[in-house]
Order: structure tokens, then C-alpha cells, then sequence
């Protein structure tokens, strides 16, 4: 048996369809459960440089969606709203751009959704429009913020790779911001397709399968582990 670090997989996903990636790299691992950027020295060898201190990104976009009543899950439906919106009428805060460091923090975002919603539906305009324009803010928010955490990890570390992958990934605005980071520094970004951006079996295979490969296994009577830091896993040779 082999035991597999899910967020592991996740940062390995990338890899399924190119072999350009090479380390050293940083990683933004950003989904609903989770939105960390790791430094990774080697395969096996992480340092998590920064984590969200509340909501994981995903988790944000999820509780904006119900909050402007677009279902779930939430963030496709408010990026599609999106794409609708005017950019110009509102401007979300940045959390936490102003402080050093690589820590995150998207739970005030969502406060601010909910101010802003309460206050048009006040005025009396709960319009579509008005949800769109609520989720182009949003949305542009959560994009900007992810990329100066991840332009400040890349001159942090000196490294030209950027790595992105957990389901927000899938995000067309924050590819295309995240591109834009990594190519003016001189370097790349790398996404996988869409359809492994989310969880997936072919990413844990794959991680699986690395350490098969280096002769790493797990007795059959391991037991799921809740809480695993990524900088605990073993060097992948």
C-alpha cells in the first residue's frame, strides 16, 4: 500500500500532462478546503511559506455564491456572473497585502459581499446586475491578493516557477493574473487542465506512483491521517 498526501497530489497534478516542471518551484495550492503556497526544494521537499489564517479561497467564492443566492457549487457560478460585471463599481479590499509575510485571510472578503449586498438590496436593487458587479469585485479581489502573496514567494525564494493547482485554479481570471506574475519575473506559471484541477483520482495515482517508484510504501494497517504537514513527507529520489 501507498499512503498519499492529498494536497501532495494536488501539487503533482500539473505534472500529469508536461514535463517542464522541474524544481526548485513555489506552489499555490488554493481550493475549498485549503489555500497555501509551498516552496518546494524537491519533490518530497516542502516548506509551506504561507496559509490562509480563516477561509480557503474556494471556501469564499462557495459562501459568496449562497450569499447572492447562485447555488453551489459557488465558484463557477460567480465567475460566470462575473463576466457580467461592471469593474468599475465596486472595489473590494486586497486582505492583508499590507502586512509581511505570505499568510492570507478571505473571511472579510465575504463580509463585504454580504455589506454590499445588503446595502443595494436596501436601496432597492437586488438586480442580476447587481449580483454581477458584487461578483466582479469579488472575484478580482481574490485574484489580486493571490498575486502579490505568490509575486512576494517568488522574490522571496528566487525561484521563476509557479505551480497552481486545488479547484480554484480552474479560475480563468486568476490563470490569466497569476500568468502575468510569473512571466514578469522572467519565469512561468503552470495549471492543469480543468478537468484536474478539482479532486481526482489521476493526481493521486500519480503521486502514488512516485513514491512506488522510489521504493516507498505503507503497511497495511496504516490508518487516514486528518492532519499530515506536507513538510512531514519524505524525499521523493
Amino acid at each position: 500500500a501507498i499512503g498519499v498526501h492529498h494536497m501532495e497530489g494536488h501539487l503533482l497534478a500539473p505534472m500529469l500532462e508536461t514535463d517542464a516542471i522541474k524544481p526548485p518551484f513555489v506552489a499555490l495550492l488554493v481550493s475549498g478546503g485549503h489555500t497555501l503556497l509551498v516552496g518546494v526544494e524537491a519533490l518530497g521537499r516542502y516548506t509551506v511559506l504561507g496559509e490562509t489564517l480563516d477561509d480557503a479561497a474556494g471556501e469564499a467564492f462557495d459562501k459568496t455564491a449562497k450569499l447572492l443566492g447562485l447555488g453551489y457549487p459557488g465558484g463557477p457560478a460567480v465567475s460566470k456572473l462575473a463576466q457580467k460585471g461592471n469593474p468599475d463599481r465596486y472595489t473590494f479590499p486586497r486582505p492583508m497585502v499590507d502586512r509581511p509575510g505570505l499568510d492570507m485571510s478571505f473571511s472579510g472578503l465575504k463580509t463585504t459581499v454580504l455589506n454590499t449586498w445588503n446595502k443595494a438590496v436596501a436601496a432597492g436593487d437586488d438586480s442580476e446586475q447587481t449580483k454581477a458587479d458584487i461578483c466582479r469585485a469579488f472575484e478580482t479581489a481574490v485574484a489580486e491578493t493571490l498575486a502579490i502573496k505568490c509575486k512576494r514567494a517568488l522574490q522571496q525564494t528566487g525561484y521563476r516557477t509557479l505551480v497552481v493547482s486545488g479547484g480554484v485554479s480552474a479560475n480563468t481570471t486568476i490563470r490569466q493574473r497569476l500568468t502575468q506574475v510569473a512571466q514578469a519575473l522572467r519565469g512561468e506559471a503552470y495549471f492543469p487542465r480543468p478537468e484536474f484541477c478539482t479532486d481526482n483520482g489521476a493526481m493521486i495515482a500519480y503521486a502514488g506512483h512516485l513514491r512506488l517508484k522510489a521504493g516507498q510504501c505503507t503497511d497495511l494497517d496504516f490508518s487516514p491521517r486528518a492532519r499530515w504537514s506536507l513538510e512531514d513527507l519524505s524525499y521523493i529520489n
